[in-house]
């Protein structure tokens, strides 16, 4: 008999076929709390694979927030503008909620891969905000300089959002020995990145326009 801090224990094991461990243990757990199937002097633990994952879950949960504090305090950096620095923020921010869009649309699990994919995506999302504004601050003032910025870099937005999903369409579409694996992160950055440009084309000129209304109106030179 096997005891664990004094208390008999049994080890149940059991492997996953044709479906993600996510969703399996969800079931399970749903069933174990239906009326009657575990005696109230019985406890159960989840352990094993699943164990670890949720142990890294919280690992990746403290990088991605620690991610997006130092995205922040680097366009604080760069810019010196709170409001600037938060409107751009909220970018990347979104994108993450389009992670999570497109692993629900995809059927994918979100598992530890595609959490990995939703930290890069906050830098790569970023990095294309800073694009955006770099020719916002070039223009001259005007009225629609808002809109200038976003007409001068759309093809060099795009181009980079493509090139991105380009070269990881062979790693989201499971091609290749191993390559199902990592296919999460693939789906999951493809995602950011697909809902990253309207984000920074139309999303961000308006969340500039709000936090700071005067923009447009002032040159930068």
């Amino acid at each position: 008999i096997m005891r664990d801090d004094l208390k008999r224990m049994v080890a149940v094991t059991a492997r996953i076929s044709g479906r993600d461990l996510g969703s399996t243990v969800s079931d399970v757990k749903r069933t174990l709390t239906k009326s009657g199937v575990i005696p109230h002097n019985v406890l159960y633990t989840f352990g094993g694979l699943y164990e670890q994952q949720q142990i890294a879950f919280r690992g990746l949960t403290i990088i991605l927030i620690a991610a997006i504090l130092l995205v922040f305090l680097l366009l604080l950096f760069l810019y010196e503008s709170f409001r600037v620095a938060f409107a751009m923020l909220l970018v990347p921010i979104f994108a993450v909620a389009g992670v999570f869009f497109g692993l629900w649309v995809t059927g994918t699990e979100f598992n530890i891969t595609s959490r990995m994919g939703m930290t890069m995506i906050v830098g790569i999302v970023t990095e294309i905000a800073i694009f955006y504004y770099s020719e916002f601050r070039s223009l001259p003032a005007s009225d629609d300089r808002l809109i200038l910025a976003g007409i001068n870099r759309m093809r060099a937005i795009s181009m980079t959002a493509f090139a991105a999903i380009l070269a990881l369409l062979p790693l989201a579409l499971a091609i290749g020995h191993g390559a199902a694996m990592q296919q999460p992160l693939a789906i999951a950055i493809i995602s950011g990145l697909i809902f990253s440009l309207p984000l920074v084309l139309i999303v961000l000129p308006a969340l500039l326009a709000v936090f700071d209304p005067k923009a447009s109106a002032r040159s930068h030179l």
